[in-house]
């Protein structure tokens, strides 16, 4: 899953890892007895004291040692030797967890590169549920689609408004349709979260839980509808309560607010087991996501796999953490800056409530391997 978050209506992308080591580097900078800093394509960490982190020591570990153990299925390189000694801490008490933490690894404060530490941006996204038809049905007319023939990664394919006004496009799509739901907006969220789950019912009359994962993009660009209507000040605020209430007023209105945003995300379907609806979509780094536990990084910053301390205070959440960076998305770009996985649900479920008033300071930092440890 790529994170699309939906504080602030964004989108999605892809990034690479970088596995230079601690430590190395133009730029490092000796600080006492402390490693140098190090230098990354999007970021500068700084190395600091366990002391230093903000409420280190009463977070509860082993609610974040789930997701560690998931990230280990993939781990990147600089990773994969703490695996073998993450697996049986799952068991360990929280003082031997800490104890484990602070002796093999080494905290780093995320920065800019040019050293500053401005005051980043936590924001939230989650799993929509929402019913759907294996048919078209006189209520369930907006299809979702799987990724036409011939697609090419970073190919640039008919934007929104040609897929549903042109007939090449239409016949392209023609056969790809996996579902159908009865709200336009609807589709659109289930896109721009990058996953989903639906409660589809066949042709006989069964309904089913599946999943619909990210499976590809038109490659146009993302254009936040909620910033198209703030911007004619249609509504006062970027949420999806604004924006249904919107379209049900301006019915007439309703493409144009649906084509201000050229991008359309192709899903594959995925069965959805009792085990895997536990746990969320796979993320960047190819392993399921921990509601809570999990963030989308921009991994020039911070690569997939690393244990994150991560510090917010706001409205919708105050606290200091233990997460795991395991995903990215489209608008997850500068080193301070982290998308939280909050779960699954419908709209009034927590998992969309705190996701949707996410939006508040962030500090990061990232928990690096101990060099010769």
């Amino acid at each position: 899953m790529t994170a699309l978050i939906v504080g602030s209506l964004a989108a999605c992308a892809v990034g690479t890892r970088d596995s230079t080591p601690p430590g190395v580097g133009p730029g490092a900078v000796a600080s006492g007895s402390l490693p140098p800093d190090v230098l990354r394509g999007g970021s500068r960490w700084t190395a600091v004291q366990w002391a230093d982190l903000p409420g280190w020591g009463q977070d509860q570990l082993f609610e974040a040692w789930n997701a560690w153990v998931r990230g280990c299925e993939r781990p990147a390189p600089q990773q994969a030797q703490l695996c073998a000694e993450v697996r049986p801490l799952a068991i360990a008490t929280p003082e031997e967890q800490r104890a484990w933490i602070e002796r093999r690894l080494q905290p780093y404060r995320v920065v800019e590169p040019s050293g500053s530490a401005p005051s980043g941006l936590l924001t939230g996204y989650y799993e929509p549920i929402m019913a759907a038809s294996r048919v078209p049905t006189a209520t369930h007319r907006t299809p979702l689609h799987g990724p036409p023939a011939g697609l090419a990664k970073g190919q640039t394919w008919y934007t929104r408004k040609d897929i549903d006004t042109l007939p090449a496009a239409r016949a392209a799509l023609q056969g790809k349709a996996i579902a159908w739901v009865a709200d336009p907006i609807d589709a659109l969220i289930l896109q721009i979260q990058g996953s989903g789950r639906l409660r589809i019912t066949e042709p006989d009359g069964r309904q089913r839980v599946v999943r619909l994962a990210f499976a590809a993009h038109n490659g146009q660009p993302y254009q936040s509808v909620g910033r198209w209507l703030l911007d004619q000040r249609a509504i006062r605020e970027a949420s999806w309560e604004s924006i249904k209430a919107w379209a049900v007023s301006n019915p007439s209105r309703l493409n144009d607010m649906l084509w201000s945003n050229p991008r359309t995300v192709f899903f594959r379907e995925e069965a959805l087991s009792e085990f895997d609806a536990q746990f969320g979509p796979r993320g960047a780094q190819g392993v399921p996501l921990t509601p809570g536990r999990s963030i989308a990084v921009d991994p020039t910053s911070i690569p997939y796999g690393t244990p994150v301390w991560l510090a917010s205070q706001g409205q919708a959440f105050n606290g200091q953490k233990l997460v795991m960076a395991q995903d990215t998305g489209g608008a997850i770009t500068g080193a301070v800056r982290a998308d939280l996985f909050t779960g699954w649900g419908s709209w009034d479920d927590p998992a969309y409530q705190l996701a949707s008033r996410l939006k508040q300071p962030l500090q990061l930092w990232v928990l690096w391997p101990r060099s010769g440890g």
